[in-house]
């Protein structure tokens, strides 16, 4: 993976975690895209965020962002400026593009956090899970690693079904 140029950090442990985040955020879109192109079935569910690819897409991106404006918000920062992510239907044309503009974002808030502020206090996340800035941070990144390897698993699954 190429590094964005210039990113400079208090804390190591933040810039891995940013450029974790990058990475499976731009993994998680090529998988998704590839569910997209072999009409890929979710299992049905309740969850609005499992209605359909273009949802499950917006999901993802869209809780991207959030959990930047959430830790912005949580260590009194400034805004970070994402934008929400489009609807499901938009998103399947416009997620590169919005995916840009969230990695983007998410690479200066952080600069300046020290390690100290990472692990003290715990803050109640929109869900009321309680989380430090490390445990989010580590949550940001595991979530597009999760859904694309439910993704994985559902190709894999259409795949063999075609081959038998």
């Amino acid at each position: 993976m190429d590094h964005p140029p210039n990113l400079t950090y208090r804390s190591r442990a933040v810039r891995a975690l940013v450029l974790l985040h990058e990475e499976h955020l731009r993994r998680f879109i090529h998988t998704w895209r590839r569910a997209l192109a072999a009409s890929v079935s979710l299992a049905p569910s309740d969850d609005p965020a499992y209605a359909s690819l273009g949802a499950l897409g917006q999901h993802v991106l869209g809780a991207a962002g959030g959990y930047m404006v959430w830790m912005c918000e949580v260590l009194k920062l400034p805004d970070p400026g994402i934008r929400p992510a489009p609807d499901a239907a938009a998103i399947v044309r416009d997620a590169e593009e919005y995916m840009e503009h969230v990695l983007e974002r998410w690479r200066a808030p952080l600069c300046d956090v020290s390690s100290e502020l990472l692990e003290t206090p715990e803050y109640p996340s929109r869900w009321q899970t309680r989380y430090c800035i490390d445990a989010m941070l580590e949550h940001a990144v595991m979530h597009p690693i999760r859904h694309a390897f439910q993704l994985d698993e559902l190709i894999k699954a259409l795949d063999n079904a075609s081959a038998t």
